[in-house]
């Protein structure tokens, strides 16, 4: 087993819980992502990797709490029509003018976010701020890991239109963990994005491309399996939860050839080369000259937004909340 291979068998021993990529699966694709990077970074973004795993969840933690957040996580591809990753704006502007923000943010921004985001990171590396470098680091993965899914590119985000509700997390919770110990995340050196735009709206669209056969073979499998052999029970914790049989979990994975494996290696290969595209913008800098942590007003700032999410009742978001 090769060192990526055993540090992604080493996360199968974690606890997870099942939102967006799976908590497995965020920290999973951020820590693997630190290893594509070159010499000049990889000192500073390794002596980092815990704060850039445990944090790669927040904006997960964040959706029902601050307003704004939760279109950031999907595209709605869909709804705009089945040429839409080629026709809308790619200035966030622009889509605004066209389609008004209401209906931008109710069907989402993940590509506009992570373009957005990526500006936000070569500024931080341009100005050495190690806080935002590393803030805006976690955060960026995880919005460019969700535009990797399929089925945050589809307004049946969850198979609620079709009778396939909690395919969502099957799809990408369930298989990662019960199946990700097998996969390669070998990727090679991250790449430099010389259009790094282009690059995020390409991935949504492959997204969009997959969800056809993520639903498809879900409803073709559920007519093989009766309730009590696709459904079982399971101890996490203090607590017997109900969920995909693995006989039902491996099947489909079989079904999908790879299709889970692939996009998570797209999205670790997508986050180094987006923090590294940021670093080389910016004017390659020296990033052994900066602190090697975040100061202790960002560990504070941490503690209060950890502290806050759980004492907050959960408020309506507006898509993509089952």
């Amino acid at each position: 087993m090769n060192r990526i291979g055993a540090i992604a068998f080493l996360f199968l021993l974690l606890p997870s819980r099942s939102q967006a990529w799976g908590f497995f699966s965020h920290r999973l694709i951020n820590r693997l992502a630190v290893y594509t990077l070159p010499r000049e970074m990889i000192g500073f973004y390794k002596a980092n990797i815990d704060y850039l795993t445990d944090n790669a969840t927040r904006p997960d933690s964040r959706r029902t709490v601050v307003p704004g957040e939760a279109p950031r996580h999907f595209l709605d591809v869909d709804v705009y029509g089945d040429s839409a990753v080629y026709k809308l704006p790619r200035s966030y502007a622009d889509a605004v003018a066209q389609l008004g923000e209401d209906s931008l943010l109710r069907h989402g921004i993940v590509p506009w976010q992570v373009a957005r985001m990526k500006g936000q990171l070569t500024e931080a590396f341009r100005t050495h701020e190690t806080d935002r470098i590393l803030h805006i680091s976690a955060d960026l993965g995880h919005y460019i890991a969700d535009a990797c899914v399929p089925l945050h590119a589809t307004h049946n985000y969850n198979g609620q239109l079709t009778g396939q509700r909690g395919i969502h997390a099957l799809w990408e919770s369930r298989l990662p963990e019960l199946l990700s110990s097998s996969y390669d995340f070998f990727t090679g050196p991250a790449p430099y994005l010389d259009r790094p735009t282009d690059v995020i709206w390409a991935a949504v669209g492959r997204s969009a491309a997959a969800t056809d056969s993520v639903l498809r073979f879900e409803r073709e499998l559920t007519l093989k399996f009766p309730e009590d052999r696709k459904y079982g029970f399971e101890q996490r914790g203090n607590q017997t939860v109900r969920a995909y049989s693995r006989d039902f979990a491996r099947e489909y994975h079989q079904r999908l050839n790879g299709q889970v494996e692939r996009q998570m290696r797209l999205a670790l290969r997508l986050v180094g080369a987006f923090w590294y595209t940021a670093w080389v913008d910016a004017g390659q800098p020296d990033l052994d000259k900066l602190p090697r942590q975040v100061s202790a007003a960002e560990q504070l700032r941490l503690a209060r937004e950890a502290a806050q999410a759980p004492q907050t009742s959960p408020a309506a978001v507006p898509g993509h909340e089952d």
